[in-house]
């Protein structure tokens, strides 16, 4: 691999610590908590996400999202059992008067004006609607509460605010002399989604896949090293082992400059994030896939094609290229092109995941840590770096800035495209779980770590760090989706519960096993030289 990819790669590795995103689960937060908005008697509802589901002269139209008022009655959360009810315009058009026209259990459909949201459930309640729907005057939706003078509020019927554009089209349904009916429910969440077991899966098996690639690289390594110095034991000093080709080892310094960057490079995302900015964010991402994908294909492929693999030719500007990544090149350069064209269709996520699991795979065998005191450093920094972005920054910036970066809130677009999702296969809501590539990325490097030095030290997977650290990386893991279903889909930094669970195994066992000396400072076992084995001889 020559220095020009080898610095691209390095290049979308820094962005991917940029976007050490939360777990999380897009398609909207379901329940709510407001500590501005407090409760009280009569208005302590959580703000819940309402579906609005509306029929035309008895055929189903279209269905629209709204949320919850903190007073009122609890929204039903069974599709089945939610009634279909006729849906009136309200006159006067605000409801902050009592209505003219006749209400017989009604939805009544109303204005936001200028009256406090309770006056115009009360007036709704009192002329014997059953709901109301408050149409706000913006795009976005907006937490319904009560006053703080408000005492004693009876309130008996469910309040839903939903959005401007929703509220056009359904005035155009009420003025065609149509019936217009809706269907008012809240439907929970599952407790777990079959698709955070497939995140979890792919996640595990990329670290998997990567460490063994990786140790196996560092073995041939040291086999050609030792098969080097057998043979030419009179040229000793002249020999140089091949161990390091082709890979960056990170130091301690570059281990904290790599976060401070990773920092800035997340205030610029947060600054500047729009529809155009996710535009290059996609470019660098498709560079960085291809060569990802290449190298791994071309890698696979060597074994059976061994010959074409070792024959070169040298090109213009691009040096000596195998033909194999000569025949790989194009597949690779076409499945990005489609993933970036077709991006916004239902099933491109496939192509996202593919094209980031290869990129991960790439990097964990480029990019290595040479000791656990680096790892350390670097682990510890993600950990702070993952807290404060996604916890802290919401002090200082009014919102949490990862989370913001994550979806890609003031872009306009799905989101940033350097994580792996899947979509919620039974989740009413919809959505994607999604993980950060730097949550699979940064604990990889450990783990990957520990198997090549389980291999050059010759211990067995019981006796050896890797076994343990790939459980704890995993438990890691699973206690990050159990928090994530215990905060209501709330994204949570993955790295907060990961990096104590790996490091704090790796460092505990090497401790224990009175190697915590040698995975702290020279990172592998020594091995007695060939020559001098020789010169005993």
């Amino acid at each position: 691999m020559d220095l020009q990819r080898l610095c691209g790669l390095v290049f979308v590795s820094a962005l991917i610590l940029v976007v050490c995103n939360p777990s999380s689960v897009e398609g909207g937060d379901i329940v709510h908590d407001d500590n501005s908005a407090p409760k009280k008697p009569g208005c302590e509802n959580n703000f819940v996400l309402v579906k609005v589901q509306t029929w035309v002269d008895g055929v189903e139209a279209s269905e629209f999202v709204g949320v919850g008022a903190r007073f009122g009655t609890t929204i039903e959360s069974k599709e089945k059992k939610a009634n279909q009810t006729r849906l009136i315009l309200s006159n006067p058009r605000d409801c902050c008067s009592p209505p003219k026209n006749k209400i017989d259990r009604d939805v009544i459909m109303v204005d936001r004006g200028n009256c406090k949201f309770t006056t115009k459930a009360n007036y709704a309640q009192a002329a014997n609607a059953s709901a109301i729907l408050i149409i706000n005057n913006q795009k976005e939706l907006y937490k319904m509460v009560c006053e703080p003078d408000e005492t004693a509020l009876d309130i008996h019927i469910p309040a839903i605010m939903l959005p401007q554009d929703a509220g056009v089209t359904l005035e155009k349904m009420l003025m065609s002399n149509s019936v217009v009916s809706v269907q008012l429910y809240s439907p929970q969440r599952p407790v777990v989604d079959i698709a955070e077991v497939f995140l979890w899966l792919m996640a595990v098996g990329t670290i998997l896949c990567a460490s063994y690639w990786s140790a196996w690289s560092a073995r041939e390594a040291a086999i050609e090293h030792e098969k080097l110095l057998k043979d030419a034991a009179d040229e000793i000093p002249t020999v140089k082992a091949p161990l390091g080709a082709g890979i960056v080892d990170i130091s301690t310094t570059s281990a904290v400059l790599f976060v401070i960057i990773a920092s800035c490079f997340l205030v610029i995302l947060y600054k500047l994030m729009s529809a155009w900015f996710i535009e290059l964010l996609v470019v660098l991402f498709c560079i960085g896939g291809v060569e990802g994908l290449q190298t791994c294909l071309v890698s696979l492929l060597s074994r059976w094609f061994k010959r074409t693999g070792e024959a070169y030719v040298k090109l213009p500007i691009l040096g000596a290229i195998s033909y194999l990544t000569l025949a790989v090149s194009p597949f690779c350069i076409a499945f990005a092109v489609l993933w970036a064209v077709f991006r916004t269709v239902s099933f491109a996520w496939i192509g996202q995941d593919i094209l980031g699991i290869a990129l991960i795979i790439t990097v964990l065998q480029i990019v290595r840590i040479p000791n656990l005191k680096v790892g350390t450093v670097l682990l510890s920094c993600a950990f702070l770096y993952d807290i404060f972005w996604v916890f802290i920054s919401n002090k200082v910036f009014h919102e949490s800035v990862m989370i913001v970066v994550a979806r890609g809130d003031r872009s306009g677009e799905d989101g940033i495209p350097m994580l792996l999702k899947i979509p919620r296969m039974f989740d009413p809501w919809g959505g994607y779980s999604i993980i950060g590539f730097g949550d699979i990325l940064l604990p990889g490097l450990l783990v990957a770590f520990s198997l090549r030095y389980d291999w050059l030290a010759s211990k067995s997977l019981r006796a050896g760090y890797f076994l343990w650290a790939m459980i704890a990386y995993g438990l890691g893991l699973l206690i990050t989706y159990v928090a994530l279903n215990l905060m209501d889909g709330h994204g949570q930094p993955a790295l907060l519960y990961i990096v104590p669970f790996t490091l704090g195994t790796l460092l505990t066992l090497g401790k224990k096993r009175g190697d915590l000396p040698i995975l702290w400072g020279r990172g592998e076992p020594e091995r007695l030289c060939p020559h001098v084995r020789l010169e005993h001889s």
